[in-house]
């Protein structure tokens, strides 16, 4: 490739080599070509700056020949994940093993490099096997609920506990899919017969296994009746006030988060 050079009259006669360069380029694009009429023939095009180089643009008919070539590749290697060995099902919490051990794979290779040494012990050898997936629908959801400094619920079988997904409010019964949600700040609900136990969490992750074991991991959380109203309600207020005289990105942020959670506490607690 050659680069291409288009210069005024104050910088004095171009080179002849560039000259011949251009007139080259500028009679193929004047002159009638055999391929003007073939659609699947590229095109040249000379970038009018002031140092470019050519460069092969392909057609519009070019174009949708190659997003149909993508669009067939893209549907053969799906159908050929979905009638291989490996399917999209290997993937959920039902097909996981349920007993805990070491990874053959890994220890056939430790013996390939050393037979008189024991492969080391990895995390998954300290692993309690996890419950297997029961072939019936049982008739309880057992919770785990923790906070980074506590353990709120440990295998408590319950009812149905309720949610705040960011996707809404989501309720978790015994014999649901695996599900991974985030949480977004509002109220978790605990239903055990006729008694109802409410958090209120400010955000987290639900982690929804296909055993019938739910594992919810929360940021922060309390009791919702241990909420003072007044205290949320100058909340509000406050962090209100910091997000309208707010100069910087970061103070806006601050404030956002502040009245988001306060809000969610103040719908929580009138609702």
């Amino acid at each position: 490739m050659y680069a291409i050079t288009r210069r005024s009259a104050r910088q004095g006669p171009a080179q002849p080599k560039r000259n011949n360069l251009f007139s080259v380029a500028h009679s193929l694009l004047a002159s009638p070509s055999p391929n003007r009429g073939n659609p699947n023939s590229f095109r040249i095009h000379i970038c009018k700056s002031h140092t470019s180089i050519p460069y092969l643009c392909p057609t519009r008919e070019e174009k949708k020949k190659m997003l149909r070539h993508a669009a067939h590749r893209l549907a053969s290697r799906a159908a050929a994940a979905g009638s291989g060995s490996i399917s999209r099902r290997a993937l959920a919490t039902a097909h996981a093993p349920a007993e805990a051990g070491e990874d053959p794979a890994f220890v056939e290779a430790w013996k390939k490099v050393t037979a008189i040494i024991e492969p080391p012990q990895t995390p998954m050898s300290a692993m309690k096997p996890r419950p297997p997936t029961p072939a019936s629908i049982p008739s309880k959801l057992t919770v785990n609920f923790v906070l980074p400094y506590k353990s709120e619920i440990t295998n408590k079988e319950v009812d149905m506990v309720m949610v705040p997904a960011t996707t809404g409010l989501m309720g978790i019964l015994p014999g649901h899919v695996s599900t991974i949600a985030e949480l977004k700040p509002g109220v978790m609900s605990v239903h055990e017969g006729n008694d109802v136990t409410k958090y209120f969490v400010s955000s987290g992750f639900a982690f929804i296994h296909a055993n019938s074991i739910t594992d919810v991991v929360a940021v922060e959380a309390v009791p919702l009746d241990q909420i003072d109203q007044s205290l949320v309600q100058k909340g509000l207020a406050e962090f209100t006030a910091k997000l309208g005289s707010a100069s910087t990105d970061l103070k806006k942020a601050e404030a956002q988060i502040g009245v988001d959670v306060h809000s969610a506490l103040n719908a929580a607690l009138t609702g």
